[in-house]
């Protein structure tokens, strides 16, 4: 790594062993008080945190792609999605246009807002192209009804990101949630106890001006898919981190639990698991990283999409492979929820299905191959070959004939 980036592995480190102090609170209080918002807020800007995925211009930290795998993998150790709390404003709104930068985008970063994106629906999951939300043109203006679900972090945000179908075309609005028509139609439990919630929202006759139209009509697919990409890339980063914790703890407890007259980490069955899991996040985090480095060397919007379903299959899978692991080899006390490893077993096993499904992750990498091959996948993007600086030096023959290379 660079100085820079090991700096700014340093600051993502420091911010996650601090926000560790709220986990077990999230957890017995279903999230977090007033007051422990504030101080996390501060702990964010504090550490220099704030909207990293948003250019310096508009005030964001200006991470690459790769810089912000690096804090996202340090942020996925925390229970509880608090890296949640670490805002960082859906890519989509780089579309903004100057007037909704000002009214939306930049005051999400300095942290005055918050945004949620509302895409899924009851009919609507793997495939977003069976959306029924509807936007109807009326006057100057558009009604919007339909109903979204899975709505993360909606219970906080105060606008949301609607994809909704304007006589066909797929569009992104901008719906403030204290609009008229706005409603929560309940807020479902889940296995996991996050620090926000994911609620189903309700829109009847909710009305809009065509100034709320994110990017333009038709565009809401080509939004909607960047925002999965860029998710897909830090999913990946994350859930490693995640694994990482979990084995680290799993390790440290079997060199310190005896059983039968030694520690349990001198058996070879729980070697076994460690090192395993060992392989699963070194693998993972190189090719995670990899493609990190890739996507900002600018490489080609469909094959990053290919290749961020294929960090996220593998690493998604890994994790929860790693966590699965580190909870058996706790035995009872893994299964505790004042243990870390007990809240990871449960939070991580929606990675593989929300941002898309394993499966679908699957289907993309294999319509890659079908429609353009395997050499894009396989390769590395961005890398070009050197020029060999010996290609022009005399040959020295005695040597080569000595080597065996030259023959009679």
């Amino acid at each position: 790594m660079t100085p820079r980036q090991i700096e700014l592995k340093q600051r993502a480190i420091a911010w996650t062993n601090e926000m560790m102090q709220f986990e077990l609170d999230c957890e017995m209080n279903n999230g977090l008080t007033k007051e422990q918002h504030a101080k996390v807020k501060q702990l964010i800007i504090g550490h220099g945190l704030a909207a990293i995925n948003m250019p310096t211009e508009w005030g964001g930290a200006g991470l690459s792609v790769l810089e912000h795998a690096i804090v996202s993998e340090e942020v996925g150790k925390l229970t509880n999605a608090l890296w949640d709390t670490m805002w960082r404003p859906a890519n989509a709104l780089k579309a903004c246009t100057p007037a909704q930068r000002e009214e939306y985008l930049l005051p999400e970063i300095r942290g005055e807002r918050r945004d949620a994106v509302a895409i899924t629906e009851a009919e609507a999951g793997s495939d977003p192209q069976n959306i029924s939300t509807t936007a109807t043109k009326d006057g100057n203006s558009y009604l919007i009804n339909g109903e979204k679900w899975f709505v993360t972090i909606g219970d906080v945000a105060d606008f949301i990101l609607v994809l909704a179908s304007v006589d066909g075309a797929p569009t992104m609005f901008i719906v403030d949630k204290d609009l008229p028509g706005v409603s929560i139609k309940r807020v479902p439990r889940y296995t996991h106890t996050f620090v926000y919630e994911h609620p189903e929202f309700v829109f009847e006759d909710v009305r809009v001006g065509a100034d709320k139209i994110l990017g333009q009509i038709g565009q809401g697919y080509e939004l909607t898919r960047d925002w999965f990409v860029e998710e897909r890339l830090m999913i990946a980063a994350r859930t490693i981190g995640a694994a990482e914790r979990a084995t680290v703890l799993a390790a440290d407890w079997a060199r310190e639990r005896v059983q039968f007259g030694q520690p349990i980490a001198s058996f070879q069955l729980i070697q076994n698991m460690l090192a395993k899991n060992v392989v699963d996040i070194s693998t993972n985090r190189v090719l995670t990283y990899q493609v990190a480095w890739e996507a900002d060397q600018g490489m080609d919007r469909k094959l990053l999409n290919a290749k961020a379903a294929v960090i996220k299959l593998g690493a998604s899978e890994a994790s929860n492979r790693c966590v699965d692991n580190a909870l058996q080899i706790f035995g009872g006390r893994g299964y505790m929820r004042e243990n870390p490893v007990e809240r990871l077993w449960r939070e991580l096993r929606v990675d593989r299905i929300w941002e898309g499904t394993s499966e679908i992750q699957t289907v993309i990498i294999g319509n890659e191959i079908v429609k353009r091959g395997t050499s894009g996948l396989l390769d590395y993007a961005g890398a070009q070959v050197q020029p060999d600086p010996l290609a022009d030096a005399p040959v020295d023959e005695d040597a080569l004939a000595y080597a065996g290379v030259l023959t009679e």
